[in-house]
């Protein structure tokens, strides 16, 4: 009884405070600055049966450099990879890397191309705290960015607040980042929204879904850039994930430090399930949400949204983030 009395008082609270939050009129000085990402599905670099969109074609390319030069995205996280269990990365899953990273640069320049690099943790999946995979880990990032990308964009999941192994691994691998004059950029799980949140909200969810703020300034510390993935939070109406996501936005502006890129990642996809309500997690909500976040004054530091992902987006996803994000225009 006790813990249902504690579980009722929590979603209580959270839901007022919600409530709270989403309410107001975004700023309008709080807009895109030309520092938004957006994530690739990996039939841009390789294909295989079964993934996800055809192989991509040079029409493909031309579509997506349209789309690119009239917004304001400057990072390309094209998924590359995944690693194998035991931490290698097999390049040859992608194979047309190289041709789509000289498009790009050649098409499109001063947008930059990350290799999207993950796997899933833990489990029968891999595991962060063996000092041998992480090695090959960061053999991968080199290995990568000998290729030519200008970045490695980490997503690794779930890793739980205060995972030791995955700190490791970001800082052994902004050594070579660094080395190849290359960013670092990490997907980062939602931060606990109010004190003392994320030990019963991880019960409910039944598995690591929060970070404290302090194990997010951890990582970020060895970044060049953080991306919260503000999406599959569950939430049930667009008024609760709007307040949430200006939660979300305030929170991680508090923990990053000031000198890492921070991007608030929103949903441009539309599978509904338990964990993502497609009438609730809008682009219109969550772009709302980061704008209540932001404020009615630009944060200084580069800050934008990461739309994910290309290959599920709809064309009113696309008007939501020209309507509600983008000013001016860059195609004016």
């Amino acid at each position: 009884m006790a813990l249902f009395a504690l579980l009722a008082t929590l979603v209580g609270t959270t839901g007022v405070a919600l409530y709270a939050e989403g309410a107001g009129t975004p700023p309008a000085a709080a807009r895109s600055t030309g520092d938004d990402a957006l994530w690739l599905g990996h039939a841009w670099v390789g294909w295989q049966a079964g993934a996800a969109g055809a192989p991509k074609t040079e029409a493909d390319l031309q579509a997506l450099v349209a789309q690119v030069r009239s917004s304001g995205i400057k990072d390309l996280f094209v998924h590359d990879g995944p690693f194998e269990i035991d931490g290698s990365l097999n390049a040859a899953r992608s194979p047309k890397a190289e041709w789509f990273i000289d498009a790009v640069h050649r098409e499109l320049p001063g947008v930059r191309v990350q290799a999207w690099l993950g796997q899933v943790v833990g489990g029968g999946g891999l595991h962060l705290d063996d000092a041998a995979t992480r090695g090959r880990i960061v053999a991968g990032v080199g290995a990568a960015l000998d290729r030519g990308f200008d970045g490695v964009h980490f997503d690794f999941e779930p890793v739980s607040d205060g995972d030791a192994g995955f700190l490791d691994l970001v800082s052994a691998t902004r050594t070579v980042t660094q080395a190849h004059h290359a960013l670092l950029s990490v997907s980062v799980p939602q931060v606990e929204p109010l004190s003392g949140f994320r030990i019963p909200g991880d019960f409910l969810a039944g598995h690591p879904k929060w970070w404290s703020q302090g194990y997010l300034r951890q990582v970020a510390v060895h970044c060049d850039q953080v991306a919260v993935m503000a999406y599959d939070t569950s939430l049930p109406t667009a008024w609760a994930y709007r307040g949430y996501v200006a939660r979300q936005t305030q929170v991680a502006l508090n923990a990053v430090p000031s000198n890492v890129e921070l991007l608030m990642g929103v949903p441009a996809f539309h599978t509904h399930d338990p964990g993502h309500w497609v009438q609730a997690e809008t682009m219109p909500a969550a772009l709302d949400g980061v704008r209540l976040g932001l404020g009615a004054h630009p944060s200084s530091r580069p800050f934008g949204v990461a739309l994910y992902v290309d290959f599920a987006a709809t064309p009113a996803d696309w008007a939501a983030y020209r309507t509600d994000w983008l000013s001016p225009d860059p195609a004016a």
